[in-house]
């Protein structure tokens, strides 16, 4: 018990800051999530990511593994939650993109770092990476009901993941008054996806909270058992098995309900979904570090 307490105050900041952002708006204190969702997404998390990725020590056979851990698990997970969704009769284009993706940035980079230092940092930026670009091709075609994948390349997050990738394999460093400046402004990321998780989860007006449950518990056995699987068959050491699993069952993101609300698919239902799984995350994370940590 001591050490899930350990495990769970390590963590707790995580909460703590989504929290604010929670008693902020009820508050009655302005907070406009769309300017600074779109400062996160569009400016500071593709630099934490871009010098995450170029920074990264991780040893070189540990990142291969990791990546294609990371992706055959997100295929297996779309591939179950694709096949599950349509033998239930429940909306593809509703469900599956929160069944298959989780809050890996705002949530799960924070958690990775309290809980598993530096270390386990980069590997979770790494397995980020590989979500970012799996959900805004493949991801955003299904919730829109068709279109080119090509868009994802208009997101400056892509491009952060594809430099970082390229200077990280060529072993390239970019000049030390740029480097700076980039950390600075990437260090914004984290304290402002926590505070715009709060704020958002604070506004939804969630509607189907029974079926919310059952899907979001579904959910969590799912990114729970799959990509233990998958780290255990490629071989994964216990920090990089314990990012992964960490990071594929982390809670249905607001980005879920942001591109639900733009493209028509259920917006209520999926609020339901980001509500429940969050507060499901408060004992799962815990619980899930605590064999890891």
């Amino acid at each position: 018990m001591s050490l899930f307490l350990q495990v769970a105050a390590s963590v707790s900041p995580v909460f703590v800051i989504a929290a604010i952002g929670y008693v902020w708006v009820r508050a009655g204190w302005n907070f406009d999530v769309e300017f600074v969702t779109r400062l996160a997404m569009t400016l500071s998390v593709p630099c934490l990511i871009f010098m995450a990725l170029m920074r990264s020590n991780v040893d070189p056979a540990v990142l291969r593994a990791t990546v294609l851990a990371a992706l055959v698990a997100y295929v297996l997970l779309g591939l179950v939650a694709w096949f599950g969704l349509r033998l239930l009769g429940l909306d593809l284009a509703t469900y599956w993109g929160p069944v298959t993706f989780g809050n890996t940035g705002n949530l799960g980079l924070p958690v990775a770092l309290f809980a598993f230092g530096q270390a386990g940092f980069d590997l979770a930026v790494i397995v980020f990476a590989v979500m970012a670009i799996l959900s805004f091709t493949f991801g955003v075609w299904v919730v829109a009901g068709g279109g080119p994948p090509s868009r994802a390349f208009r997101e400056p997050l892509v491009w952060g993941t594809i430099l970082g990738s390229l200077f990280l394999a060529m072993g390239w460093h970019v000049p030390v008054w740029l480097g700076n400046s980039l950390d600075l402004v990437g260090q914004m990321a984290i304290p402002l996806m926590l505070l715009t998780l709060g704020v958002a989860i604070s506004r939804l007006r969630p509607r189907s909270l029974g079926l919310a449950f059952w899907v979001s518990l579904a959910k969590l056995a799912l990114c729970l058992a799959v990509p233990l699987a998958v780290g255990l068959a490629f071989g994964l050491g216990r920090l990089p098995l314990g990012v992964l699993v960490l990071q594929l069952s982390t809670p249905v993101a607001v980005t879920s309900y942001m591109l639900a609300a733009k493209y028509d698919a259920r917006p209520d239902e999926v609020a339901g979904l980001v509500v429940v799984s969050t507060l499901m995350s408060v004992v799962a994370i815990p619980a899930t570090l605590y064999f890891f940590v």
